[in-house]
């Protein structure tokens, strides 16, 4: 493609105005889902060629992660304007949008004790802005876990309360991904009160770790969850552990619509036939229309 027309092609795609012009709620879209795959699970992390993979799948979407530090590198990655650009006229090329973002390399620098990891959290708000989205991930597993770690708890909470006015300016939303169950959770939301901090939600882990996870979802309702990831630890969707109608109840009944994620840990037959299986079972579940939730 010509300089010329692919930076027509951006352009078009990109989204005008604040990031909050996206579904204004718990990711919604009109009155039903979309389905996502991350960009890691389609093993092109933080790679435009995501993408294309996408596409071939069916898929509505990519959660594109912010990437590794290389060496020799002190950013992540997606803070380069040259390669957002790129993934952006990925998106438009391919008819395949972006999701949501992620910080998924906060499982190895801590938030809640590294000096980067704060810095890359504030950061992402302009990334965010450029790029056109609503919601980053900040993932809380390996090192920066806050399970029984309740200093952690509360230097995560002083964190946050520290760049909450930034991303509520910015229209944007950070949404927390741990272990801890939705109890735990309310607590940190609470403590931060922020409208820019919620819930990122996902089913495998937290049934994982014993939640009763349609209660979970009915308890924190859209109001706190930004977004959910789908995962089942034992086999393809519709063949494993996870309860996939009684998630939708839950969505239901929580009146949560928009962005679902297939976070896979179990591709038996490949990487895009597994997720073309798993898509193939959520697609009538999830439908991009339904009745009002």
């Amino acid at each position: 493609m010509a300089a010329g027309a692919a930076a027509a092609t951006i352009a078009a795609a990109r989204p005008r105005g604040r990031a909050a012009e996206r579904p204004a709620e718990g990711g919604r879209a009109a009155e039903g889902f979309r389905i996502f795959a991350c960009d890691w699970t389609l093993q092109k992390t933080c790679n435009p060629d995501a993408f294309a993979v996408a596409a071939r799948i069916g898929l509505d979407g990519v959660q594109v992660d912010f990437g590794r530090v290389k060496a020799g590198a002190a950013a992540l990655p997606l803070f380069d304007p040259g390669l957002q650009e790129k993934i952006l006229a990925a998106s438009a090329t391919s008819g395949v949008a972006i999701a949501s973002l992620a910080l998924g390399v906060l499982n190895s620098v801590a938030y809640k004790h590294e000096a980067a990891a704060e810095a890359w959290v504030r950061d992402c708000i302009g990334v965010m802005q450029r790029m056109g989205q609503r919601v980053a991930l900040l993932a809380f597993f390996g090192r920066g876990d806050l399970v029984d770690d309740p200093a952690g708890v509360a230097e995560v909470v002083r964190r946050l309360r520290r760049v909450a006015p930034r991303a509520e300016a910015a229209g944007v939303v950070f949404g927390i991904e741990s272990w801890l169950k939705a109890p735990q959770l309310e607590q940190v939301l609470d403590a931060v009160n922020s409208p820019a901090v919620r819930v990122y939600y996902d089913v495998g882990n937290m049934q994982k770790v014993g939640e009763d996870i349609g209660a979970a979802i009915r308890r924190l309702g859209r109001e706190r969850i930004c977004e959910v990831h789908f995962k089942d630890y034992d086999d393809l969707y519709g063949k494993g552990s996870m309860n996939f109608p009684a998630v939708r109840a839950a969505l239901d009944a929580a009146a949560y619509r928009g962005w679902v994620g297939i976070e896979g840990v179990k591709t038996p037959l490949g990487v895009e036939p597994s997720l073309s299986h798993d898509l193939h079972y959520l697609r009538p579940l999830f439908p991009r229309e339904t009745k009002p939730a």
